[in-house]
């Protein structure tokens, strides 16, 4: 199927998380990562930046672990306005956790760390765009190289949690095929290519590195189960581009259902949620 493609000014929103221990994992968000408590209750907790929701875990008790052939999340991804944000996060998961890795991605610089409950997440900071290397065809071109952390963490402004301006700049999934993935994410929803190694591939709206990120290299090969990543959101710039996202998907063999924010949800390859709704 051909698009048009997404608008430049398309970008991810919440995700969401089902989780076993509401408690424990609110106060790691919160502590560690560094993101305000919106909302919290017995069953569920909202956490973001200022007012903007970035993170919704909801209770899910009975629900199982996630089993190791399941796709799902391979990590959330916040970005951070500055490097002095960044150097904070290291110093919070330095002083309280436990840093599974770090890497320096031409584009960007990358901490990753596995919350209490096996999820992913990375907190980064991009370079400026035009410093962005790129190939002949204008795709990024992204590298893995060391970060160098004492750099880093010298950097740092000593502030407790992440600051204004933060989001969730991409989200990385583990998916049964890159075929699948790329078949509803490129050819039906519209974004596009812009890293495409073996057992990988990167896509995004508007030249961005990458907005959703999908991987083979654990080899899943089940649906989306257990524990883990409920479902993730799109955020379109007006009316218009999410007219046209709908329309594609009605079109493809994927059913259609609207949200109670006036979006529209749809379970894509790999039984994995995706909402899209216009920026409010």
């Amino acid at each position: 199927m051909t698009t048009d493609g997404l608008p430049q000014q398309t970008r991810i929103g919440r995700t969401a998380l089902r989780v076993n221990d509401i408690e424990e994992m609110t106060g790691f968000y919160r502590d560690i990562v560094g993101l305000d408590v919106l909302h919290h209750s017995d069953t569920s907790s909202v956490l973001g930046v200022e007012d903007t929701p970035l993170l919704i875990l909801a209770r899910e008790e009975d629900e199982r672990q996630r089993h190791s052939s399941a796709a799902g999340l391979f990590h959330n991804a916040f970005r951070v306005p500055s490097r002095e944000a960044l150097g904070d996060a290291l110093a919070r998961i330095r002083e309280h956790w436990e840093l599974s890795g770090a890497s320096d991605h031409d584009v960007s610089e990358a901490l990753y760390l596995t919350d209490p409950e096996d999820n992913g997440i990375e907190i980064y900071r991009d370079r400026p765009r035009e410093d962005w290397p790129r190939n002949g065809d204008g795709s990024v071109r992204m590298g893995t190289y060391p970060l160098d952390l004492e750099a880093l963490e010298g950097a740092a402004a000593g502030d407790a949690g992440l600051p204004a301006g933060t989001d969730i700049g991409h989200v990385h999934l583990e998916v049964s095929s890159l075929e699948a993935f790329q078949n509803f994410y490129v050819d039906t929803v519209g974004f596009e290519v812009q890293v495409d190694d073996p057992g990988a591939v990167f896509v995004s709206a508007g030249g961005y590195h990458h907005h959703i990120g999908a991987n083979t290299w654990n080899q899943r090969s089940q649906p989306v189960s257990g524990r883990g990543l409920s479902w993730f959101e799109v955020l379109l710039p007006d009316t218009e581009a999410l007219d046209g996202v709908q329309a594609r998907i009605t079109d493809s063999q994927y059913p259609v259902i609207e949200t109670e924010d006036d979006g529209i949800a749809v379970t894509g390859p790999d039984e994995i949620e995706v909402r899209f709704r216009t920026e409010t």
